[in-house]
C-alpha cells in the first residue's frame, strides 16, 4: 500500500503544468524572493497581532453579552473567555482603540498586497497537492490568505458604511478573526526561523542604498519564489519598499483625521461624506438619519413617553419630555466614537443621569438597563447597558446638546450617552429603559 502510494505521488508529480501561473517561467520578477517576502512578513507582525486585539477590545466593547437583542458569542463561549465590562473611564478609550484599529487596517492593506504578490508563486504550485502534509499546508495557507482578504475586505465595507454582509457584520468580522489569527499564529511558528535566516541575507541598509542598476535576483531557494529565469528588473528592491510604505502613509494621511477629528478631519478623505446634517449646536456627524431608519417627527411628537420600568413589573414611572426637563438636569462633555472608526469632537450633553433614573425606577443599584427605541424593529431598536455604564456620573440620558434640543436625527427627544461606548450603542429616539438586577 506505501509503495502504492508512493508510485501515485509520483505519477501526480510527471503530470505537466497546466499554462499560465501554474508553470514556474511564469513568474519572471527578479526582485521577488525570501528576503523582501520576509521584510513585508516582519511588518505585517507587529502589526496584525495589535490589530487583533484592538479589534477583540472592540468586540468587548460592543457589548456582546446581549441575549438575543444583539450579536453575541452565546454564553460568551470559547471564544469569549476574555469579555469583561467595558470601563467608561477614560472617556476616550473607545475613541482611541477604535481609531488606532481602523486606521491600522487601512494602513496595511498595502503591506497586504505586497505580502501577496510576493509569495503569489506559491500559490499556484503544481501539482496543487503531493501527499497529505502537503495539503495539510495547503489547506493553512488557504485559511491564511482568505481569512487575511475576508477579514479587510469586510472591515473596508463596514468602514465605509456598505452594508453587504450575508449576515451581521460583527458576527462575520469576529469568529474570521478568530480562523485568521488562528491561521497566522501557525505559519509564523512554522516560518519564523525562515524569516529571520531571510532577512540576515541581505543587510537592510545595503539594499536601501542599491539602485536599479544594481539589483539582482536572490539565490533560488526551497520555496520557490525566485523567479528560475527572471525579467531584466524594472524597479529596485528599495523603490517596491518606497512605494508600498508611502502608501500606507498616505492611507493614514487621509484615514486618520476622521478619529481625531477637529480640523483635520477634513483630511479624511476616505471616510463617508455627507454625514454631517447642517450647522448649528446639531452640526455633528450622524451614522445613519432619522429618515434612513423610519423615524418621523410624528413618532416622536406630543404623544411621546419615557417609559420607566423595573425588571419583572409594569411602567413604574411615564413621562412627557417637559416633565423629564423639570427633573434636575446634569452635563458631560463627551464625544461619539463608532466602529467605523470615526469619532467626533466632545459635545456638551445635558439630561438626566442614568443612575438617578434606576433610583426613580425603584432599582437604584441596577445590574443592567434594556434600552429601547421608537425606531422600526431592527439590529439597533434595543441595547443593554450594564452596571458599571449605568453608575458612571456622566451616563446620561440626554435631552439637548451643546445648549439646544436634540435634533431629530441626533435622537430628539431622548438619546443614551455614555462615556467610552461605541456609538453604536449609544441609542436614539428612546422610549423605554428596563432596569434589571
Amino acid at each position: 500500500m506505501r509503495r502504492g502510494a508512493e508510485q501515485t505521488r509520483a505519477a501526480v508529480a510527471r503530470l505537466p503544468a497546466p499554462p499560465g501561473p501554474f508553470r514556474a517561467g511564469f513568474w519572471r520578477s527578479p526582485i521577488r524572493g525570501p528576503w523582501l517576502t520576509s521584510v513585508f512578513g516582519l511588518v505585517l507582525l507587529a502589526g496584525i497581532p495589535l490589530l487583533f486585539v484592538t479589534g477583540a477590545l472592540s468586540y468587548a466593547a460592543y457589548n456582546p453579552g446581549l441575549g438575543p437583542l444583539n450579536d453575541q458569542t452565546p454564553d460568551k463561549g470559547l471564544l469569549g473567555f476574555y469579555l469583561f465590562d467595558w470601563p467608561t473611564r477614560p472617556v476616550w478609550l473607545y475613541r482611541l482603540n477604535q481609531g488606532v484599529h481602523v486606521t491600522l487596517g487601512i494602513a496595511l492593506v498595502p503591506v497586504l498586497l505586497a505580502k501577496l504578490w510576493s509569495v503569489i508563486p506559491k500559490l499556484f504550485e503544481w501539482p496543487p497537492v503531493r501527499s497529505a502534509a502537503h495539503a495539510l499546508e495547503r489547506l493553512s495557507l488557504l485559511m491564511l490568505v482568505g481569512g487575511a482578504v475576508f477579514e479587510f475586505v469586510t472591515g473596508i465595507l463596514n468602514i465605509q458604511l456598505h452594508y453587504v454582509f450575508p449576515g451581521s457584520f460583527y458576527t462575520l468580522h469576529f469568529y474570521g478573526a478568530w480562523v485568521f489569527i488562528a491561521a497566522f499564529a501557525v505559519h509564523v511558528a512554522l516560518r519564523f526561523g525562515r524569516l529571520v535566516r531571510a532577512l540576515r541575507s541581505r543587510p537592510f541598509l545595503r539594499e536601501l542604498r542599491t539602485g536599479l542598476a544594481g539589483t539582482r535576483p536572490e539565490p533560488a531557494d526551497a520555496d520557490g519564489l525566485v523567479a528560475p529565469a527572471p525579467a531584466a528588473p524594472t524597479i529596485a528592491r528599495r523603490g517596491a519598499l518606497a512605494l508600498v510604505g508611502g502608501g500606507s502613509l498616505a492611507l493614514i494621511a487621509v484615514t486618520a483625521g476622521q478619529s481625531i477629528g477637529g480640523r483635520l478631519r477634513s483630511t479624511a478623505l476616505l471616510a463617508p461624506h455627507n454625514r454631517e446634517p447642517g450647522s448649528g449646536p446639531n452640526g455633528f456627524q450622524v451614522n445613519k438619519t432619522a429618515a434612513a431608519v423610519g423615524i418621523t417627527a410624528a413618532m416622536v411628537g406630543a404623544d411621546w413617553r419615557l417609559e420607566l420600568h423595573a425588571e419583572g413589573a409594569g411602567p413604574v414611572r411615564v413621562f412627557t419630555r417637559d416633565e423629564l426637563l423639570a427633573l434636575p438636569q446634569r452635563s458631560a462633555a463627551l464625544p461619539i466614537a463608532c466602529v467605523e472608526g470615526w469619532s467626533t469632537p466632545d459635545q456638551d450633553w445635558s439630561g438626566l443621569r442614568l443612575a438617578d433614573l434606576a433610583a426613580l425606577a425603584g432599582l437604584p443599584g441596577a445590574g443592567s438597563v434594556l434600552v429601547e427605541s421608537v425606531q422600526p424593529p431592527g439590529p439597533y431598536t434595543s441595547v443593554l447597558l450594564r452596571g458599571n455604564q449605568i453608575r458612571d456620573p456622566l451616563s446620561l440620558l440626554a435631552l439637548r446638546v451643546n445648549g439646544a434640543d436634540l435634533s431629530l436625527d441626533h435622537g430628539f427627544p431622548a438619546r443614551i450617552i455614555v462615556p467610552a461606548n461605541p456609538g453604536v450603542n449609544n441609542t436614539k429616539w428612546v422610549h423605554r429603559l428596563t432596569f434589571r438586577t
